[in-house]
C-alpha cells in the first residue's frame, strides 16, 4: 500500500512547487470538509424533518455562493468566507436530497456505487491535470464553456419537444463535461497561485461544484439503467 501511495505522491513533489503543493494541501482540506458538510445536508434532508430541500434553500444556495464570490479575501476573514462555503456545501447536500430518495426507492446500493465512482474520477482527473505539463489543459476552458451554453439551450428548447432523446443526450454530455472540468479547474488552480491568488476557499469552491455535478449525473445515469434492468426482467418475466 505504501507503494502505490509514493507511486502518486512522488511524480507530485517533483513536478510542483513546495508553496504549491501547500496550497493544493489547503484546497483539497476544504474540499474535504464541503464534501462531508454536503453529505450532512443530504442526510438531514432524508433523515430527519429539520430541513427539506424547497424553493427557500434553493435561494439561499445562490445567496450563499454571491456572498462568498463577492467577499474579497483579505487574509482576515476566513473564517466568514469558509461558513459561506460550508454553507453553499450544506444547502447543496439537502437540494440533492430529493434525487437520492428516488434513488434510495429504486436501489439504495446506487449511491455508494455512484460515489465510489464519483471519487475515482475525480481523484484520477485531478491526479492526471497536476501530472501534465503546466496549463497543458488549459485550453479547454472556451470549449467547455461553449459546450455548457449549448447545454443550456437545448435544455430550454427541450421544456417545449420533451424528447427523450435530447435528455439523454444532455446527460451523458454533463457527465463527460463534469470530467472535462475537474482537469480545467485542477489545472486553473495551479494557474491562479503562480498569479499570486492564494484563496484555497474559493479554488475548492470550484472543485466542489465539479464533484457535486459529477455525483448527480452518476446517480441519474446508474438509476435509469437499474429501472431498464427492472423493466427487461418483468417483460421477461410476462413472456
Amino acid at each position: 500500500m505504501a507503494s502505490v501511495i509514493n507511486a502518486f505522491v512522488n511524480p507530485l513533489t517533483n513536478r510542483l512547487e513546495a508553496p504549491v503543493r501547500q496550497h493544493l494541501k489547503n484546497v483539497y482540506a476544504c474540499l474535504s470538509l464541503s464534501a462531508v458538510t454536503a453529505a450532512a445536508g443530504a442526510y438531514i434532508h432524508l433523515f430527519t424533518e429539520i430541513l427539506q430541500a424547497n424553493m427557500l434553500t434553493t435561494l439561499g444556495t445562490f445567496g450563499l455562493l454571491l456572498a462568498l464570490i463577492s467577499t474579497p479575501d483579505n487574509g482576515k476573514n476566513q473564517k466568514l468566507r469558509l461558513s459561506y462555503l460550508l454553507g453553499f456545501a450544506f444547502l447543496s447536500g439537502l437540494g440533492l436530497g430529493p434525487l437520492i430518495k428516488i434513488v434510495i426507492a429504486v436501489n439504495p446500493s446506487i449511491i455508494v456505487t455512484a460515489l465510489i465512482g464519483t471519487t475515482v474520477i475525480f481523484v484520477s482527473f485531478s491526479i492526471s491535470a497536476l501530472l501534465a505539463e503546466r496549463g497543458h489543459w488549459l485550453y479547454l476552458g472556451g470549449t467547455l464553456i461553449s459546450v455548457l451554453n449549448m447545454m443550456f439551450m437545448f435544455s430550454f428548447v427541450n421544456l417545449f419537444l420533451r424528447w427523450s432523446f435530447f435528455y439523454q443526450i444532455h446527460l451523458y454530455v454533463g457527465l463527460f463535461l463534469m470530467c472535462g472540468f475537474i482537469i480545467y479547474d485542477s489545472q486553473l488552480i495551479v494557474e491562479k497561485f503562480h498569479m499570486g491568488s492564494k484563496d484555497f476557499i474559493l479554488h475548492s469552491l470550484d472543485l466542489l461544484i465539479d464533484f457535486i455535478g459529477l455525483f448527480r449525473h452518476l446517480l441519474i445515469i446508474l438509476t435509469q439503467k437499474e429501472l431498464s434492468k427492472y423493466q427487461r426482467k418483468q417483460r421477461n418475466n410476462k413472456q
